[in-house]
């Protein structure tokens, strides 16, 4: 798998992204993760919805928990035909423990933890960690990117209004 040269930082640390970079205007590729149930889901399972794609190192992260939180409050404003769907290497019992806990039911969970097929093809792996580097696409019914955000520090919460806005425009 590709290494890229744009790096984020963990800790403070500079981490490489492996996987192909892709970019607004490109086909959101298509992967395979797992829900809470621990059935397969595809992102072209969704085709038809707008998607806002929430990628976040780990739910039992102050700011991945504080993320997902929000994007679950929007997620009540927002119209039905925009999914919320958040990915993770978490395994699927970590991401229902902590939806079960927190109430979330207007998120979808995917867990990304058997082949990290997302984070590979949307370039946003943390080489050599099996974690996703916080970033945000808003995806059209169509499968294409409309919006994209990777943070340049894992630590910092990506840019919401600017994410919502994008996938407003497109229902």
């Amino acid at each position: 798998m590709p290494e890229r040269n744009q790096t984020v930082t963990l800790h403070g640390n500079p981490v490489t992204l492996k996987g192909q970079q892709i970019g607004v205007g490109d086909a959101a590729p298509d992967f395979c993760g797992v829900k809470t149930d621990l059935s397969p889901v595809h992102l072209s399972d969704y085709r038809g919805k707008v998607v806002v794609l929430s990628a976040v190192p780990s739910l039992d992260t102050p700011v991945c928990d504080k993320e997902t939180r929000r994007f679950s409050e929007e997620a009540r404003n927002i119209s039905p035909d925009i999914r919320i769907v958040t990915i993770s290497t978490d395994l699927p019992f970590a991401q229902k423990r902590w939806a079960d806990k927190h109430e979330i039911r207007n998120v979808d969970f995917i867990s990304d933890h058997r082949e990290c097929g997302c984070g590979n093809a949307y370039g946003i792996e943390l080489a050599d960690l099996r974690l996703l580097a916080r970033s945000v696409f808003v995806i059209d019914r169509e499968g294409r990117i409309r919006y994209a955000e990777i943070l340049e520090n894992v630590g910092h919460e990506p840019n919401y209004d600017a994410a919502l806005a994008a996938a407003r425009q497109l229902v």
